[in-house]
């Protein structure tokens, strides 16, 4: 491969954002043909790293994955991270509220969620549900009894403007104290989402997957494309940065995904944890006390 998906599909910091004129169908100089051996490749490097990750324990990775229905979030993370070690990874699918996590401000649920030293977390949706669903649905505010917010019309810029500055100081502290965070918006088109659910429809051991809400969000394909790019726009830093993935080809998807996490990775001084000298010296007294024994 020999150019950077890292340099490619990463939203700089204070850019405006057009969907639009990002692509859902990309290749570069990769062929489906040779996608699963590479993908393999990938999968082998990572499970090394996350070894070696698991040892240093000096940061955690949290990786963020957003997306349209049906756009492959979780295809993604079972295909990507399907060689990893169970003990260093978390996975973290997040639905509706309850209400015990309305009763908190709303980045309390995400927080108990984080990886703890040494690990991988993978939230399927996140944090940025409040700025996204929230937006393109606010009656969804009021179930959290903001002081000021009692009415949808008294919903406005403001709130939003004040959860995007959260977000970047929530996760500016994560980063300043080892989590490093990258995140992943899955740019799947209309079109192949309709494929896609056609497929879902017609295939009996995937009707589990549709929902007849799924159709009622669809409709509201251009309000979300527009927050979507006012979270780009307001939310990618140096930190914690946004990558636009094309999603209508899978196979390209996983392979741009875990090129990224495993660059991330590599830019990091992982390494095994070195012994004193007699730390050394004991184990070599005990490997001769097993011997003899």
């Amino acid at each position: 491969m020999t150019e950077s998906l890292t340099e490619k599909f990463f939203v700089k910091e204070n850019t405006k954002v057009s969907l639009k004129e990002l692509p859902t169908s990309y290749h570069g100089d990769l062929e489906k043909e040779s996608s699963k051996e590479l993908l393999e490749h990938y999968k082998s490097e990572l499970f090394e790293m996350q070894e070696k990750f698991y040892a240093w324990n000096s940061k955690s990775l949290l990786i963020i994955f957003q997306a349209m229905d049906a756009a492959g979030k979780d295809s993604v993370i079972k295909h990507v991270m399907s060689g990893l070690n169970p003990q260093g990874c978390e996975v973290y699918s997040f639905k509706q509220p309850s209400s015990e996590e309305l009763d908190h401000d709303f980045l309390w649920r995400h927080y108990k969620a984080l990886p703890e030293r040494g690990r991988f977390g993978i939230h399927n949706r996140s944090h940025y549900e409040n700025v996204l669903v929230c937006r393109v649905h606010p009656e969804l505010i009021l179930k959290e009894n903001l002081p000021g917010y009692e009415r949808i019309d008294k919903i406005d810029r403001q709130l939003w403007e004040s959860r995007f500055k959260s977000i970047n100081n929530f996760e500016k502290h994560l980063h300043e104290n080892g989590t490093t965070v990258i995140k992943f918006f899955l740019n799947v088109s209309r079109d192949e989402q309709k494929k896609r659910f056609i497929e879902r429809i017609d295939d009996p051991a995937k009707n589990w997957k549709f929902s007849a809400q799924d159709i009622k969000e669809r409709q509201l394909w251009d309000k979300y494309m527009e927050c979507y790019e006012d979270v780009f726009s307001n939310t990618s830093t140096s930190y914690s940065p946004w990558y636009v993935i094309p999603a209508d080809k899978k196979w390209f998807t996983r392979i741009a995904v875990i090129d990224i996490i495993v660059n991330t990775l590599k830019a990091m001084p992982c390494k095994y944890p070195e012994l004193s000298k007699q730390e050394t010296l004991e184990l070599k007294n005990i490997k001769t006390l097993l011997v003899s024994s």
